[in-house]
């Protein structure tokens, strides 16, 4: 058999621009595993594409219900892909719940791979689901019945693993048939399972066969006369070294390469929380490239912790969601009286409280802008898809060292967890970030201001001569001394807010994307892009005129958003909270928006953005008339 470096396209392939697959298992079935081993075979034969790791908000979930299936949603497409699909057109189901689960995703006649080797009368049961419910299915979709786990069994059979073991290589079994639908080639799976298992080489024996067997499967007679084969040709994508990150891995990179472009070494003092976990693991896997990682007892010590280190020359970095952001914001108002450059990674996630932990949610964005005691201003930044993250990352670093002051970036669950292609940069393409630590005693003045910036000099303790005060007391101008004087702590309120407002003449203006002469505008920020690109997209494929604009600065706002604002008769701002980005632009510029908000947990999706702009227009154009 050969399974590897496919060449040519067999003659009874269809070829489609994309396709949207989705994985669902039981919690334990290695769902979020196989779809981003899968994702890596896409990016290896040149797809773009964008994944959605959907995990069950509930701790330990009774096996086999619907509360316990986790899924895996990936679109892979021969041109930009913005989404990881609405629909999906083919369903890998493990047991009946992951059944029920996944129909409510699947486009009608999409086709079903159904591990058989589940059924059961108590699994129905379970999953609640009955015979004719099963019937019904099989009359709206292509089923392919396939007796995973008893096939996976027999194909692991003389590795020497006990029955439970040979069952979890399922999954597996799975992944090499689907790879054989779709014409993947499934080496680079091979290459990992191998590597991943190097100590263990009956597990790593007993995976490729699971997966050649799955493989083999789709070529078996039988099947193959029932199985749909299909083929997504390459993307053209812009030259270049790539590598599919997710958002949070990017965020990482994005960190490192400031580190290095600035000279400087990097601190991560963090607490584990969902969905911001994988940062602390992220870094800790980098400790040998000068980093270094400090595991909190809590997120106040963690926050604190970072604000140490950026005092001590390093780039302080604290990572955490929701719930671990509002404990850190008095130590936040620290940062920013102290003037230390602090960089603060929210991953936002669904709440209120633990809400549910596992789901995505823009809802931080008022606790970002506003969510300290007293005035104390920060830079916030979004980032806008899991590459992005890399990017936005990197400003914040730059952001922070140049101005002397904290930075909240946010992202959230959606981001943090899905991943696509990433062209990796050379460092030449990177802005420069200079730093500059004081080191001339002469005339010291710990809060004078740097003319352009107004950014305080970075001296570092232990340096002579360069001694003074420092803690969350306010602080006389220039000398830093404490003090209580009414209009010295006026005069440095000012200079603190005018620090953040200065730099809004230097940062990019925002970009109209779409028709620059439409009647309407679509504004959106953080993880909205894909879904509110896609949805312009159609829309002026169905002949309607939008603009769409995209903020990464949500403070200080792009100097030009205001004009570009007032371009426009009606401005839409979708987002996945009740309307804050929607309130905080009508507040600043006294201009009516409208609201598009959905609150479920999930990322916005395009059709539903398309309807509700053409919906807006027909209400428009009946009050006009």
């Amino acid at each position: 058999m050969t399974t590897q470096g496919i060449q040519e396209i067999p003659h009874d392939r269809q070829q489609l621009e994309r396709v949207t697959v989705r994985f669902a298992g039981d919690s334990g079935d290695g769902m979020q595993l196989v779809g981003g081993l899968f994702a890596s075979e896409a990016a290896w034969m040149g797809n773009d594409l964008g994944t959605l790791p959907d995990f069950p908000a509930e701790v330990r979930a009774p096996s086999g219900t619907v509360a316990a299936v986790s899924g895996f949603q990936i679109q892979i497409g021969a041109s930009t892909v913005h989404t990881p699909g609405e629909e999906s057109d083919v369903l890998v189901a493990m047991n009946p719940a992951a059944l029920r689960a996944g129909l409510k995703s699947l486009r009608l006649g999409g086709v079903v791979l159904f591990n058989t080797s589940s059924l059961s009368e108590r699994s129905l049961q379970k999953a609640g689901l009955s015979p004719e419910d099963l019937d019904a299915m099989r009359r709206h979709h292509q089923v392919i019945d396939v007796e995973m786990s008893r096939l996976c069994q027999l194909a692991v059979a003389d590795t020497g693993l006990t029955k439970a073991q040979a069952e979890r290589c399922k999954n597996f079994f799975a992944l090499g048939l689907l790879s054989w639908m779709l014409h993947r080639d499934i080496s680079p799976t091979v290459r990992w399972i191998q590597s991943k298992f190097a100590k263990k080489p009956a597990f790593a024996d007993a995976n490729v066969k699971a997966l050649e067997a799955g493989y083999r499967c789709g070529e078996n007679a039988e099947l193959a006369a029932a199985l749909p084969l299909y083929h997504v040709p390459e993307a053209a994508m812009a030259p270049g070294r790539y590598a599919n990150l997710t958002g949070n891995q990017a965020m990482v990179y994005g960190l490192m390469a400031a580190a290095c472009r600035s000279k400087r070494p990097i601190f991560l003092g963090s607490y584990p929380i969902t969905p911001a976990t994988d940062i602390l693991h992220e870094m800790i896997r980098l400790r040998q490239d000068g980093v270094t990682v400090f595991q909190a007892e809590d997120e106040i010590a963690a926050v604190c912790s970072a604000i140490g280190a950026s005092y001590s020359g390093q780039i302080g970095v604290t990572s955490t969601s929701g719930p671990g952001f509002t404990l850190k914001q008095e130590a936040l108002g620290l940062a920013v009286m102290t003037e230390l450059p602090l960089v603060v990674l929210d991953i936002a996630r669904a709440g209120p409280s633990t809400g549910m932990p596992t789901k995505t949610e823009q809802s931080d964005l008022l606790q970002a802008l506003h969510g300290r005691h007293g005035e104390a201003p920060v830079f916030v930044l979004a980032a806008s898809s899991p590459a992005d993250c890399f990017a936005v990352a990197y400003e914040a670093v730059r952001l922070a060292l140049t101005y002397m002051t904290p930075v909240v970036v946010l992202s959230d669950s959606y981001l943090a967890n899905g991943s696509e292609p990433f062209r990796i940069p050379a460092a030449e393409e990177l802005p420069a970030i200079t730093v500059a630590l004081h080191q001339d005693a002469t005339a010291f003045l710990p809060y004078g201001r740097d003319p352009v910036t107004l950014a305080r000099p970075w001296a570092v303790p232990g340096t002579r001569g360069l001694e003074h005060r420092i803690g969350g007391l306010e602080k006389e101008e220039n000398t830093g001394k404490v003090s209580h004087d009414p209009a010295n702590h006026e005069a440095m309120m000012r200079l603190r807010a005018a620090k953040i407002h200065k730099a809004a003449a230097s940062l990019p203006p925002v970009q109209v994307m779409g028709d620059p002469q439409a009647p309407v505008l679509l504004v959106g920020w953080g993880s909205t892009l894909g879904a509110i690109t896609e949805a312009r997209e159609q829309l002026q494929q169905d002949g309607i005129a939008v603009a769409q604009v995209h903020l990464t600065h949500l403070n200080p706002l792009p100097p030009n958003l205001e004009k570009v604002l007032r371009s426009y008769e009606r401005v839409i701002v979708p987002e996945v909270n009740s309307g804050q980005l929607a309130a905080i632009l009508r507040e600043r510029f006294l201009i009516p928006t409208i609201g598009f908000n959905r609150i479920q947990g999930l990322p916005l999706r395009a059709r539903d953005i398309h309807a509700f702009v053409l919906r807006t227009m027909e209400e428009s154009q009946h009050v006009h008339a």
